[in-house]
């Protein structure tokens, strides 16, 4: 109950003072300690995407995604041109700060100015940026754009209910999980029910020092071993 009634009695949700809608995401770079991210340019990005990519011979970064494997570099780089054609979505290529090579990419989705909502989605990170502080990185960045640059109020993560790394991975990056979708969609042939996750504004403060106290070198051992997870971090700023 919001606690807020209006001249009928009725309840209503808390007053948004000074609200208005919010801009759509700069295509601009974002740039962190162990990453950086440009708008997905195909001439510069695909051939180093594609190659990161092919890192995984069997094809298992792919199953829970709408596209993919693909056959040829050819038939990658015409799902490049067609993504950065989109009007609908904001994709940036994640650039290895240390390689400086793109190794994956990710989009903003769902795109609602008037409410100040977005989605993180269409994650693709090949193995060499899987379980490395750059792929983190990244979403921290992408969330810091959202909240702190363009003052959005929320900041979506929808997946595949049966895509158990991808719910791990919301989780851990403080993503609040608000229920199931079923049959929400049909991917490859195959049901999608669809899990849904997301950060509100007033919540992403506490996240971002999260975050922060994280990505910090000093919690990283010389063998990039971390000190204190993620996931400590973010739940005990739950």
């Amino acid at each position: 109950m919001s606690g807020h009634l209006n001249h009928l009695g009725q309840p209503i949700g808390f007053p948004v003072a000074g609200w208005g809608p919010r801009e759509r995401p700069p295509l601009t770079m974002m740039r962190g300690r162990y990453c950086r991210l440009e708008p997905l340019d195909v001439a510069r990005h695909a051939a180093a995407l594609y190659d990161a990519y092919s890192a995984d011979r069997e094809g298992r970064m792919w199953t829970y995604l709408p596209s993919g494997p693909y056959a040829s570099f050819e038939a990658y780089r015409a799902a490049a041109e067609a993504v950065v054609r989109m009007e609908s979505r904001v994709t940036y290529a994640v650039i290895d700060a240390v390689s400086g090579k793109a190794v994956g990419t990710a989009s903003y989705l769902n795109i609602n100015l008037a409410a100040g909502s977005i989605e993180v989605g269409s994650i693709t990170y090949a193995p060499a940026l899987q379980r490395r502080p750059a792929g983190s990185e990244a979403m921290f960045l992408m969330m810091r754009r959202v909240f702190d640059e363009l003052g959005y109020r929320r900041y979506e993560w929808k997946c595949n209910s049966l895509n158990a790394a991808s719910r791990a991975a919301a989780l851990r990056y403080g993503f609040r999980f608000e229920g199931i979708f079923r049959q929400a969609d049909v991917v490859k042939g195959h049901n999608r029910d669809t899990a849904w996750f997301s950060i509100t504004d007033s919540e992403w403060p506490s996240l971002k020092a999260s975050f922060e106290r994280w990505l910090d070198p000093a919690n990283f051992a010389a063998d990039s071993e971390q000190r204190l997870r993620l996931s400590e971090l973010t739940r005990a700023a739950d």
